[in-house]
């Protein structure tokens, strides 16, 4: 009777010649493999190879592996570190902000300066304590600017190639008629825009790039916390109006306007007297 001959063990594969070299193994799971090398002389063979590589390697770089790591280097880690930390919170905060907080505010104060004058906007700012109102639509203009300028794939929800359906489209929703304007000019295009909430009701956003990548946004919305929404009793100016005004208090500065209780705000990482420019600009066109 022949005697019964034992199984060939299976043949080491690549994947786990490389786990026992990398030391990615269970000893029990490292133990059978190399039961099975026993068998693979071939495999065998290589995993050696392999391990003989690794530790001549380590001895060319031994002397820098056991240097301390260059102050240099440690400070830009750590400046790396912060960055990082603070664009997370920045994000946070702005993602926030663009869904809940844009409902309930962080109630930071706006500090208003009257630009040049523009006729019939020459009226006084409103009233900080006035629910909703101007300061918190600036605020909210400078959040989601913050917020969709930096986007790379998804800056805005409708694309230029589509502007006549984005303005019926916003139009229909904020219950406004609207108007794209145009600053090839001001060496903007139109990227597209998207529609937002507010404290107040929905609001758009229009977002403008120049040949260099810089964005600009155009945000609008009703405000009808401005005056108790009444009209101003006659002789006294009507604080449904605001005067083309600065705010530099948020993520971005911005120029804001109010007319008839609407309101416009632009907002960019641009000089003072550049983005007043492009500001007047809006505003001439709309």
């Amino acid at each position: 009777m022949d005697s019964i001959k034992s199984k060939p063990a299976d043949p080491v594969s690549e994947e786990e010649l490389h786990a026992l070299v990398d030391r990615r193994l269970s000893d029990v799971q490292r133990q059978a493999i190399k039961a099975r090398l026993a068998h693979d002389p071939e495999s065998a063979a290589t995993g050696l190879a392999w391990l003989q590589q690794r530790d001549a390697l380590k001895a060319l770089h031994a002397q820098v592996l056991s240097e301390p790591v260059p102050p240099t280097l440690t400070t830009a880690a750590r400046q790396a570190t912060d960055a990082r930390q603070q664009l997370d919170q920045w994000w946070r905060w702005g993602g926030m902000a663009a869904g809940v907080l844009l409902a309930f505010g962080l109630g930071w104060l706006a500090h208003d300066q009257y630009g040049p004058g523009l006729g019939a906007h020459q009226a006084s700012a409103p009233s900080a304590g006035s629910p909703g109102g101007v300061r918190e639509f600036i605020r909210q203009a400078a959040v989601a600017h913050a917020v969709y300028a930096p986007e790379v794939r998804h800056p805005v929800e409708v694309a230029a190639a589509q502007q006549d359906h984005l303005v019926q489209w916003l139009s229909k929703r904020l219950a406004h008629p609207l108007k794209v304007p145009n600053l090839s000019a001001q060496g903007y295009e139109l990227v597209g825009g998207r529609l937002l909430p507010g404290t107040e009701g929905a609001r758009a956003q229009f977002m403008f790039q120049n040949t260099g990548g810089e964005r600009i946004t155009l945000y609008l919305g009703a405000i009808k916390n401005l005056a108790g929404d009444k009209p101003a009793p006659a002789g006294a100016p009507d604080r449904r109006e605001t005067a083309f005004s600065f705010s530099d208090d948020g993520p971005v500065p911005g120029f804001y306007w109010v007319d008839q209780g609407f309101g416009y705000a632009l907002a960019g990482n641009l000089p003072r007297e550049k983005l007043m420019a492009i500001a007047q600009a809006v505003y001439r066109q709309l």
